[in-house]
C-alpha cells in the first residue's frame, strides 16, 4: 500500500511537470507571430503562432474520426490542405464539428480556394486514443475522407505532397472555421495533477502513522505484565 501510494503521487508529479512544459511552451509560442514558409517550417517549435499566405484546396478534405468536442459530444476534426504561395503544403485543422444523423451523412466543407492570410499556432497530428489493429482498414476512400487514426506518411499518400511535421490549429477568430479551442491544456492543467500528488502522498503519510501506531501498540501489549 504505502509504494504503490508513494509511486502514484510521484506519477502525478511527472504529469505535472509535463503539462507545466506543454503550458510554458504554449505561452512562449504566443507572444510572437512568425510568417511561415517552405525554409523554416520545419524549424518552428510546437505551439509558434505564425502567419501564412496561400488557398485552402478543398477538393480533398480530411474528417479526423472519434473526436469529442470539449463537452464530450461524438463528431469529427476537419483538416483541410492549405498550399502557400512559395509551393509547401501544411494541413489547417478549421475546428470540430458534430456527427450528423448517420455516419454516411458527412456535412458540407465548402471554402473558397482564393489567396488569403491565415493565422494560427502549430501542432502535433491529433492523436484519438489508443489505437487497436489497422483503424484506418475501413476508413473512406473518397473525399472528403474519414481517418480514425491519421499518421503523416498515411496523409502524404493520399494527398501526393509532403505535408511537413505540424498542422496548423486555425485561430478562434478565423473566417471558415468550425468550433475551436486550442488550449493545449483547456480539460486538465497541472495544478489538478499536483492535488492528486498531494492526495497520494497523503494516503502514505496516513498509511506510515497507522504502521507506527499498530507497532507501538503491539510493543505495548507485548511489554507490559499479564493477570494471573
Amino acid at each position: 500500500g504505502l509504494a504503490l501510494f508513494v509511486s502514484l503521487g510521484r506519477w502525478q508529479l511527472g504529469r505535472a511537470e509535463y503539462k507545466q512544459a506543454l503550458q510554458d511552451a504554449y505561452e512562449r509560442g504566443q507572444q510572437t507571430t512568425f510568417t511561415l514558409t517552405r525554409d523554416n517550417a520545419e524549424t518552428m517549435a510546437r505551439y509558434q503562432r505564425v502567419r501564412a499566405r496561400g488557398r485552402y484546396v478543398d477538393e480533398r478534405q480530411i474528417l479526423l474520426d472519434n473526436m469529442p468536442s470539449t463537452l464530450g459530444r461524438p463528431g469529427y476534426r476537419v483538416l483541410t490542405p492549405f498550399q502557400l504561395e512559395d509551393g509547401a503544403w501544411i494541413l489547417v485543422d478549421r475546428g470540430w464539428i458534430p456527427l450528423g444523423d448517420r455516419r454516411t451523412d458527412l456535412p458540407q466543407l465548402r471554402v473558397a480556394g482564393n489567396v488569403r492570410d491565415v493565422t494560427g499556432q502549430l501542432d502535433e497530428l491529433p492523436r484519438p486514443g489508443l489505437r487497436l489493429g489497422d483503424d484506418d482498414a475501413q476508413a473512406t476512400t473518397t473525399w472528403p475522407r474519414v481517418l480514425n487514426f491519421p499518421e503523416t506518411e498515411t496523409i502524404e499518400r493520399a494527398l501526393g505532397v509532403s505535408i511537413g511535421r505540424y498542422i496548423l490549429r486555425l485561430d478562434e477568430a478565423e473566417p471558415d472555421g468550425f468550433e475551436r479551442e486550442w488550449h493545449p491544456l483547456a480539460r486538465f492543467g497541472p495544478e489538478r495533477h499536483i492535488g492528486y500528488a498531494v492526495q497520494w502522498f497523503t494516503f502514505a503519510f496516513v498509511a506510515i502513522v497507522l504502521y507506527l501506531t499498530l507497532s507501538l501498540r503491539r510493543e505495548t501489549n507485548a511489554g507490559a505484565p499479564h493477570e494471573k
